[in-house]
């Protein structure tokens, strides 16, 4: 009995030294470095290689069977012009294909009667020569299609602007960095975080909606210069 009254204030001893102890551990867990985040982005420009078209064909028809089969004769026509002017398969590609009813609003309109059917099919097209561009989209409209949707001149291979985009992104947010410490009187210290933003390519630009069958002369194109941008986050210690 009397080793155990003399084990009991010792055991309390060591439990009030430990949670003494405790409250200077927690305060150097939360001690964490100060931080600025910063956002940079970059571009890149160069003048295109290749431009993407949507062309097509509509057709109308007394019934939606007579209406395909319209659409699909002229489409025909159009890839195998298009293949003709030396496109290949893998430029080509079907990206919208639909029969839709016609109707007449005029007599009814609470309860329209359907007069005809439209059957419409898309293609998806990259044209590698800019040069003949423009003479192979009126030539295949020459050819039975008679719908452009957008247009867009992009690069074959982006890969070394975005590399460019990429590297003028870091470069900005680094300046901002150091611009905000600077004002605010502290140290940049090390590199502790890099982000990946995003990075876009140039956005389709609209062409003529509907096209006559027949064209005089090629279709005029400008290329231009064409941009890609790219974002970056970075993350520095602040001293």
């Amino acid at each position: 009995m009397g080793i155990q009254k003399a084990i009991f204030p010792a055991a309390i001893a060591v439990f009030m030294t430990a949670c003494a102890a405790a409250p200077e551990a927690v305060a150097q867990t939360n001690d964490t470095a100060r931080t600025i985040t910063v956002n940079g982005e970059g571009r890149a420009s160069a003048v295109p290689d290749m431009a993407v078209i949507s062309i097509g064909v509509q057709s109308d028809g007394d019934t939606a069977a007579g209406a395909l089969r319209k659409n699909s004769s002229a489409m025909k026509a159009t890839i195998d012009k298009l293949k003709e002017l030396g496109v290949a398969n893998k430029d080509i590609q079907t990206s919208g294909l639909s029969v839709n009813p016609r109707y007449d609003y005029e007599q009814n309109r609470a309860n329209p009667r359907i007069i005809g059917y439209v059957a419409s099919n898309t293609l998806t097209v990259r044209l590698r020569n800019l040069d003949d561009a423009g003479a192979v989209i009126d030539q295949t409209v020459q050819s039975g299609a008679n719908s452009l949707g957008g247009i867009s001149f992009v690069f074959a291979d982006p890969k070394p602007l975005y590399t460019a985009a990429r590297k003028d992104a870091v470069k900005d947010a680094k300046a901002k960095a150091e611009l905000l410490t600077d004002a605010a009187g502290v140290d940049l210290g090390r590199l502790m975080t890099i982000q990946d933003g995003y990075a876009r390519a140039p956005s389709p630009r609209p062409m003529q909606a509907r096209m006559a069958m027949e064209a005089d002369a090629s279709v005029p194109l400008a290329a231009g210069e064409s941009s890609v941008t790219a974002s970056i986050t970075l993350i520095y210690e602040i001293k």
